[in-house]
């Protein structure tokens, strides 16, 4: 029995604990909520569910547009050639239609779920609106083409998750450990300047990048044969400036925190609905167009835009000045509320 007394001693003694901590009570009972609820919001919507078809202008699959328009189970676009091609290697289609009128060609990524969904439904609705059981060849070509495929998209997606999630949780955790170890405490009574302390926790993150950005380049082009069309300068450029930006939102995050579960809360908060909607894992064009104005000022999104297209298409970073700016903005307005709001104790 003493045992058993000891033991809900224990248990009441940590509630308490956890009770008199209202990040605590935040974070594990309203903040998945929320985030369901807004998850939920996002994704109630079904077109972003629904494969969309690209056909090319001017090709014999424009002779179908109304009987693919007409099945409710894929979104039919037109676009350029070039427009297609890029849409489908950033994920925005699952199913380029080309070709002529006797012979369609229905170019798609084997690897992308989503793909064999529009081409039966795509296929379907065609041999309907033809007449016969197969007046209309078809020819499937899956893509193989290196800078094309889903895996060519996505590796930049997971640079920039990567650079977001260290920048973060390498900082803004260390910080609050730092702080709840009373640790920080005895930087008090040094002369230290807290500007210099907080920017030297962005300076030993660039000198981690130095081999963690080149580790995951040399096993995207090991493993999955996935080149860099971009050059290393311009890659630097973005990876310098995104890397700053998420390591000014860690500062900001840490700075008052008290506890590392209230800083694993506001972290997460930060991290998990950018993971979401950022296009880390697939196009921010499934997302409803009134959540884009939103998805675009979000900094995971104009880093992983300006990663894709330094390492994709080949841009110099000059040609994503947009995203950069962002990007800068976000990390300097995070560090100048750190440098203000930071607190040692």
């Amino acid at each position: 029995m003493g045992d058993l007394r000891s033991l809900g001693q224990l248990t009441l003694s940590r509630l308490r604990v956890m009770l008199r901590e209202p990040e605590i009570i935040f974070w594990v009972f309203a903040f998945p909520l929320l985030l369901a609820i807004g998850l939920g919001v996002a994704f109630s919507d079904p077109m972003p569910d629904t494969p969309r078809v690209a056909i090319e202008s001017g090709s014999g699959g424009e002779r179908f547009i109304e009987a693919l328009r007409a099945d409710p189970e894929i979104e039919v676009r037109i676009l350029g050639v070039e427009e297609a091609s890029d849409a489908l290697r950033r994920g925005e289609v699952s199913l380029v239609i080309a070709g002529d009128e006797s012979t369609l060609e229905f170019r798609y990524d084997p690897t992308r779920a989503e793909a064999r969904t529009a081409r039966l439904a795509a296929e379907r609705s065609i041999q309907r609106e033809a007449g016969g059981p197969a007046p209309v060849t078809i020819r499937p070509q899956e893509i193989e083409q290196r800078g094309h495929r889903y895996i060519d998209w996505l590796i930049p997606g997971i640079i920039g998750f990567n650079l977001m999630s260290t920048g973060l949780w390498g900082i803004g955790f260390y910080i609050t450990q730092s702080r709840q170890n009373r640790q920080l405490k005895r930087l008090i009574a040094t002369p230290m300047p807290r500007g210099h302390f907080l920017l030297a926790q962005i300076l030993a993150r660039f000198v981690f990048l130095i081999g963690e950005i080149p580790l995951l380049i040399l096993a995207a082009w090991l493993f999955f044969d996935v080149p860099m069309a971009g050059g290393l300068l311009s890659l630097t450029m973005v990876v310098l400036i995104g890397a700053a930006s998420f390591c000014g939102l860690g500062l900001l995050a840490s700075s008052r925190t008290r506890t590392t579960e209230g800083a694993s809360g506001i972290i997460n908060a930060i991290v998990m609905p950018m993971v979401v909607l950022c296009g880390v894992f697939f196009s921010t064009a499934r997302f409803p167009d009134a959540m884009q104005p939103l998805i675009r000022v979000l900094p995971l999104t104009a880093l992983n835009d300006a990663l894709r297209a330094v390492y994709n298409d080949g841009l110099a970073f000059t040609a994503v000045a947009g995203e950069l700016v962002l990007l800068a903005t976000w990390g300097i307005v995070a560090f100048i509320l750190a440098l203000r709001w930071f607190r040692w104790q």
